[in-house]
C-alpha cells in the first residue's frame, strides 16, 4: 500500500485569498465587509454613529479593546481587555446585539459566551489575529499525532492562549487542557504539570499559540530553563524535533508571536535606558523573553495600566505594547512621560480595520434592521471551547485580563 512520504507536512496550506475578496471562516482571515462603507472623510461619522447608537438603545451593546483608535472607544459601553469584552457581553442577556470592536478570535468567544438570543457583530470580518492565524485547526491536530507518535502525548497537557480561534480552543477542549490569559498563565501552567506530575515531574505543557508567553512564564515565573523549552514549527516534519527533543522537553511551545509585541528588542530597551533619566521600562508578556529580562515591569495591558496609573507623578515609562494604548495612556495620565519603546510607528494593523466608517456602517445597518458580519461559532466547536473555557474559570486567582 502506497503511504504518503513521512517528510511532507499532513496539513494542507492556507487557501489563497486574492486582495478584498473571499473570507476563509476556518482562520482569522477573512477581506469582505459587503455593502457601502461611509467615507472616512465624512465630518458627520461621529454624529452619525452617536445618532444610531441613540436610535438602537438598550438593543445594542458596543464593546471596545483597548487597542481600538480614539475614534471608536469613545462609543464603547465597555472598554477592556479580550476576556473581560467576552464576560461583558455574557454579562448583558437583554442586549440582542452585541458589537465587538476588535478581532475576530474575541468576538468568537463572546459568541461562545453569551446565549443564542444573542448576535455578536464584527464590523469588519477582516480583523483578524496574526497570532491566531499562526495556528490552524488541522496544523494543531498534525502536532497532537506527533506527539503520539514521538510517544509524549499521554504525558501532555494542552494550554491555549485566550488569542487564538475557537477551533484551537476546541482541539484544547477536547484533549482536556485550559486555556489563560497572560493574567493567569502562571497559574494556568501550574495545574496543567500538576496533571501530569506537578513542575517537578516529568509531564510536559504544549503552549498554543504565542511561544513568547509559554517561554516567558515557564523560565520566568516557573523557574524552569530556557533548555526546558523547545518549539514546534508546524512547516517541519515532526515540528522540527528530535526524538530526544520530545523526551526532554518540559514545554513544547508553538511557532508563534504577536506580529506588534515582537517587534519590540533589546536594542529599543538600552536606547531608552541611554535616552531617558531614570526611566521605567513596561513591556506585555508576549515580548522576547530578552526584551522582559531587561523591563522593569512585565503584564497584561489591564495591569500595564494600573501599574502606571499608580505610579508617583513624573515617573517616567517608555512602554512596549500596542500603540493605540500607549497613547492613550499619555492622555489618561498627563502627569507623567510616556514615550512608545519602538522608534518605528507599531500599530496592530488587525485590530485597526475596525475604524469609524465600518462602526456607523453596522449600527445604521442594525437600525434598518439589517444584521451584517454576524459571527457564529459552529455548535460543536462552541461546546468544546467552553468546556476549555470553564476549565479556566475554575482555575484560582484572575482570569480576566490578556
Amino acid at each position: 500500500m502506497d503511504t504518503a512520504p513521512t517528510s511532507l507536512p499532513r496539513h494542507a496550506p492556507l487557501p489563497l485569498l486574492v486582495l478584498g475578496h473571499g473570507r476563509d471562516l476556518a482562520t482569522e482571515r477573512g477581506v469582505e465587509c459587503p455593502g457601502d462603507l461611509p467615507a472616512p472623510a465624512d465630518p458627520d461619522l461621529a454624529a452619525r454613529a452617536a445618532a444610531a447608537k441613540e436610535a438602537l438603545g438598550d438593543k445594542v451593546f458596543v464593546l471596545g479593546h483597548h487597542y481600538q483608535r480614539d475614534e471608536v472607544i469613545q462609543f464603547a459601553d465597555v472598554t477592556g481587555d479580550s476576556f473581560k469584552l467576552a464576560q461583558q457581553a455574557a454579562a448583558r442577556p437583554d442586549a440582542p446585539w452585541i458589537v465587538f470592536c476588535g478581532v475576530h478570535f474575541m468576538a468568537e468567544s463572546a459568541d461562545i459566551l453569551t446565549t443564542d438570543a444573542q448576535t455578536v457583530i464584527l464590523p469588519d470580518l477582516a480583523a483578524g489575529c496574526s497570532m491566531a492565524d499562526m495556528a490552524t485547526a488541522a496544523q494543531v491536530d498534525d502536532c497532537w499525532d506527533d506527539l503520539i507518535d514521538a510517544g509524549v502525548a499521554d504525558v501532555t497537557i494542552p494550554v491555549t492562549y485566550m488569542n487564538s480561534s475557537a477551533a484551537i480552543k476546541a482541539f484544547t477542549g477536547r484533549h482536556k487542557g485550559t486555556i489563560c490569559t497572560s493574567s493567569n498563565a502562571r497559574t494556568a501552567l501550574e495545574w496543567a504539570f500538576e496533571q501530569t506530575g506537578g513542575v517537578e515531574g516529568t509531564g510536559k505543557v504544549l503552549f498554543l499559540p504565542d511561544q513568547h508567553l509559554g517561554r516567558n512564564t515557564a523560565v520566568r515565573e516557573l523557574g524552569m530553563s530556557l533548555d526546558d523549552c523547545v518549539v514546534y514549527d508546524p512547516h517541519l516534519p515532526m515540528g522540527g524535533l528530535t526524538q530526544e527533543q520530545f523526551d526532554r522537553a518540559r514545554m513544547i511551545l508553538w511557532r508563534g508571536h504577536c506580529s506588534v509585541h515582537g517587534r519590540f528588542s533589546v536594542e529599543a530597551v538600552e536606547a531608552a535606558r541611554r535616552e531617558i533619566p531614570d526611566v521605567k521600562v513596561i513591556v506585555h508578556p508576549e515580548c522576547r523573553y530578552e526584551v522582559c529580562e531587561l523591563a522593569d515591569h512585565i503584564g497584561s495591558t489591564e495591569q500595564i495600566i494600573k501599574t502606571v496609573g499608580a505610579a508617583p507623578p513624573g515617573t517616567s515609562w517608555v512602554v512596549g505594547t500596542e500603540l493605540n494604548l500607549v497613547k492613550r495612556l499619555g492622555q489618561m495620565f498627563p502627569e507623567q512621560t510616556i514615550a512608545f519603546l519602538e522608534k518605528n510607528v507599531c500599530y496592530c494593523s488587525t485590530m485597526n480595520r475596525i475604524d469609524l466608517p465600518h462602526l456607523v456602517w453596522t449600527l445604521e445597518n442594525l437600525v434598518d434592521g439589517r444584521v451584517v458580519n454576524p459571527i457564529h461559532v459552529d455548535p460543536d466547536v462552541a461546546h468544546w471551547a467552553r468546556v476549555a473555557l470553564d476549565q479556566m474559570l475554575a482555575l484560582p486567582g484572575p482570569t480576566h485580563k490578556d
